[in-house]
C-alpha cells in the first residue's frame, strides 16, 4: 500500500454496508491501488503519500458498487416484444428468434447491457447465457470481451439447454445442445476464462438453464462438473406456477425437491427468481445457504408473482438483486431495482414491514456479493476490500430535500452517478462511460436488433 497511488474522496456521506451497517454523515475514503485503504468519519488522515487525486464529494453519498446477480445480455436486441405474455408463452414466442443469434449480435447486446448497468452504478455484473446455436461463433468469448472493455467485474454463467420440444421442453429442437456437447463446452469455457484470484475481473459459473429446458442428467452432471472445477452453479428456479406444475407432472415433485435430488442445493449455488416457494422450500435454501437472485421488475413484467424476500432473509438465505434479461425488463438498470424490490415486497404479506431502505441497499451490494461468492472481496466499503464504489449525487432538485441519503437513493428517483470505480479505476464520470463509446454502442445494438429481426422473419 505504501507505494500505491492513492485517491482520496472526502466530504461525503458514506454507507459502508458492513456487518454493522456503519454510516458516516460526513466522511472520507482512501483508495490505494485497487484496494480500499481506509474509510472513516471526518477528514482523511494527514500526510498520505503518493496522492494523485483528491475528490471533494460534497453533496454525494458513497456506497459499494451495485452487484447484478442475474441477467441475459443477448436479450438487449429483442426488447419490447411479447409485452403481454406470461413466462411460458413469452419463451415460446421468443425462442425461435433467440435461436438465431450469432457472435456479432451477442457482442453488441452485451455491450448495450453492460454499458447501461455500468453508468447506473453497477460495478460487478453477471450474464446467464444459455443459447448457443450451431455455427454461431464464440459467444462466450464475445460476452467476456465486452465486459473487459466496459471495465466491470464479471461472472459469465455458461448456460446450456438440451431438453427441446421433442423431449417435452420449451426450446425449439434446433436451439439446444447435446448433453455431451454442453458439458464439454462448459468445461472448456471454465478452463479458458475463470480466474479464482482475489481481485479477479472474470469468473465463470456452470449454469444449465432451467428444469423445463434441460435434462435431469445435465443438471446432475453439471453440478458434478462445477464442483470438480471449483466454480459456482446457477440456474432458474421456482419462477412461476406453470414451472411448479411442470415439475410435478414430469418429475413427481416440486422444483426445490427436484433440485435437491440432482445436487443443486448448497452454498455454491444461486438461483434466479424463486417466486413460488413454500415454507419448506425456504427452509431448505436457508439450511443449505443456497442463494437467490431477486428480479422484481421482471417478475412483475411477466406476472410471475412476488418472491418472499423477507421470509428468505429471516431464514438466512443469501439474496441479491438481478436485472434479468431486457426482454423482460426493458430498462436494464439495476439501481431502479433497489426501489422496485422495496415497493413490490411491500405488496406482499409483510406489507410496510417487508423491507426498508437499508435492506434494499444491502440486497443490491453485499447481498449480491454473497450470492456470487465474492463477499470477502467486494460488496461493502471496508479496508482491504476491492475498490469498487459509486458516488451518487444527491444535492440536485430530485433529492436535495430528502434528509437521509440512503432513503433518497432508494425511495427517490434514480440518482445520477458522478463517479464509479471498479478495481480502483474510474469507469463513469458524470453519468457517462469513460471506457467505451455509448453512442457507437447505441448504433450497433440498433443495427444488430434489426438484422436479427430480418433473419427471424425470413425463417
Amino acid at each position: 500500500m505504501a507505494a500505491a497511488q492513492r485517491i482520496v474522496i472526502e466530504n461525503c456521506s458514506i454507507a459502508t454496508v458492513d456487518a454493522d451497517d456503519t454510516e458516516y454523515a460526513s466522511g472520507y475514503l482512501v483508495i490505494a491501488g485497487n484496494r480500499i485503504e481506509a474509510v472513516g468519519a471526518g477528514k482523511a488522515p494527514e500526510g498520505l503519500e503518493n496522492v494523485v487525486r483528491r475528490i471533494d464529494a460534497t453533496g454525494h453519498l458513497v456506497t459499494p458498487g451495485l452487484i447484478n446477480t442475474h441477467h441475459h445480455f443477448y436479450q438487449w436486441i429483442t426488447r419490447g416484444l411479447a409485452t403481454d405474455h406470461n413466462l411460458f408463452n413469452w419463451l415460446v414466442a421468443l425462442y425461435p428468434t433467440w435461436a438465431r443469434i450469432d457472435e456479432p449480435m451477442a457482442y453488441a447486446a452485451a455491450q448495450g447491457s453492460l454499458a447501461t448497468m455500468a453508468r447506473g452504478g453497477v460495478t460487478t455484473a453477471m450474464d446467464h447465457h444459455y443459447v448457443y446455436p450451431q455455427g454461431s461463433g464464440d459467444l462466450s468469448g464475445a460476452i467476456i470481451r465486452a465486459a473487459r472493455e466496459t471495465g466491470v467485474r464479471f461472472t459469465l454463467a455458461r448456460g446450456s439447454m438440451d431438453r427441446s420440444e421433442k423431449d417435452g421442453g420449451l426450446p425449439p429442437d434446433f436451439a439446444v445442445e447435446t448433453l455431451e456437447g454442453a458439458l464439454t463446452a462448459t468445461e472448456a469455457t471454465v478452463k479458458e476464462h475463470h480466474d479464482a484470484s482475489f481481485d479477479a475481473m472474470t469468473q465463470v459459473a456452470v449454469a444449465p438453464c432451467s428444469p423445463f429446458s434441460v435434462s435431469t442428467e445435465l443438471l446432475r452432471q453439471g453440478a458434478e462438473l462445477a464442483r470438480r472445477l471449483g466454480v459456482r452453479l446457477h440456474t432458474h428456479g421456482s419462477e412461476t406456477v406453470e414451472e411448479e406444475k411442470f415439475c410435478h407432472e414430469l418429475f413427481g415433485m416440486g422444483p426445490t425437491d427436484y433440485f435437491e435430488s440432482t445436487g443443486w442445493l448448497g452454498e455454491d449455488v444461486w438461483m434466479a427468481h424463486c417466486v413460488h416457494m413454500n415454507d419448506s422450500d425456504i427452509a431448505a435454501f436457508g439450511r443449505t445457504k443456497t442463494g437467490v437472485a431477486h428480479c422484481p421488475s421482471s417478475n412483475a413484467r411477466l406476472a410471475a408473482g412476488i418472491a418472499r424476500v423477507p421470509d428468505m432473509l429471516k431464514a438466512g438465505v443469501p439474496v441479491g438483486l438481478g436485472v434479468d434479461g431486457t426482454a423482460s425488463n426493458e430498462s436494464g438498470e439495476l439501481h431502479t431495482e433497489l426501489r422496485n424490490a422495496l415497493l413490490i415486497n411491500r405488496l406482499g404479506a409483510h406489507r410496510e414491514a417487508a423491507l426498508n431502505a437499508r435492506q434494499a441497499l444491502r440486497l443490491g451490494t453485499y447481498g449480491g456479493a454473497q450470492v456470487l461468492g465474492r463477499a470477502a472481496e467486494t460488496g461493502s466499503l471496508e479496508a482491504g476490500k476491492l475498490a469498487d464504489l459509486v458516488l451518487w449525487k444527491l444535492d440536485t432538485l430530485a433529492h436535495a430535500s430528502i434528509a437521509d441519503p440512503v432513503t433518497a437513493l432508494v425511495f427517490g428517483a434514480a440518482a445520477p452517478v458522478t463517479a464509479s470505480f471498479v478495481d480502483g479505476r474510474q469507469i463513469v464520470e458524470n453519468g457517462r462511460l469513460l471506457t467505451v463509446d455509448e453512442d457507437a454502442i447505441a448504433r450497433s445494438t440498433r443495427d444488430e436488433a434489426q438484422r436479427l429481426a430480418r433473419i427471424a422473419a425470413r425463417a
